[in-house]
């Protein structure tokens, strides 16, 4: 499902951001990517997202030669990714509803297609009752709870969340791990990039584990502690 074979990216300056690095998630696999900042993490979900190159190395995802994909190709490859930020990036001046229908309608997809998959993703991320809200009037959970539902609604193979409870409290924090687990048993491949140590220990998933651009540590059933300083 997601395959990297000695992945390499190297900045400007001669910074090596990842070194050699090597990892296979099958498909439906939860998996934690985990590190101190500038251990690579970012770079990984960069290169996912074909928002950069590596210097060397083959990237697969879901059968795409990610490396190699010709720029044509490029926008439905994204579309088979769900990806959630920290800072959700949910456009202020649309309701929920529309937020979510917008990944909609950049894809061709109208009418009652969009009638009938906002309500669903909406009633999985326990928002039915916020639709007509507007970002603003939504708690940092809530907001969270509708970029997931965005990313969510292409019905997606590989769901990707880079800090996805960073600004959040403790309690909501594990609403939305929640809502991920549950996504994940639904069947979708899940890579989650976190600093949540409890979150990572409590869970039990694979974890796998980075420091200066190289993997320190892949346990199938990892926790976050013992990551490299």
């Amino acid at each position: 499902m997601i395959e990297f074979k000695g992945v390499s990216k190297k900045y400007s300056g001669n910074v090596i951001a990842l070194s050699d690095i090597s990892f296979f998630i099958e498909k439906g696999e939860f998996a934690f990517l985990v590190g101190p900042s500038g251990a690579g993490k970012s770079t990984i979900l960069k290169l996912l997202l074909k928002e950069e190159n590596p210097s060397g190395g083959n990237i697969v995802v879901n059968g795409y030669d990610v490396v190699h994909m010709k720029p044509a190709v490029i926008p439905y490859y994204r579309r088979k990714l769900g990806v959630v930020f920290q800072d959700y990036k949910l456009l202020p001046e649309k309701t929920v509803y529309d937020n979510v229908a917008f990944a909609l309608l950049v894809t061709g997809v109208h009418g009652s297609t969009i009638r009938k998959q906002v309500p669903m993703v909406l009633s999985l991320v326990g928002l039915s009752d916020k639709a007509y809200r507007y970002p603003q009037e939504l708690s940092g959970g809530e907001q969270q709870r509708t970029a997931i539902a965005r990313a969510l609604v292409n019905k997606p193979t590989v769901f990707i969340a880079d800090e996805p409870t960073g600004n959040l409290d403790p309690d909501t924090a594990w609403g939305i791990i929640d809502l991920i687990s549950e996504i994940n048993r639904r069947g979708t491949t899940v890579l989650v990039a976190t600093h949540a140590k409890d979150i990572v220990t409590s869970l039990k998933k694979r974890v796998i584990s980075l420091n200066k651009g190289n993997i320190v540590r892949d346990e199938t059933r990892g926790v976050y502690s013992n990551v490299a300083k």
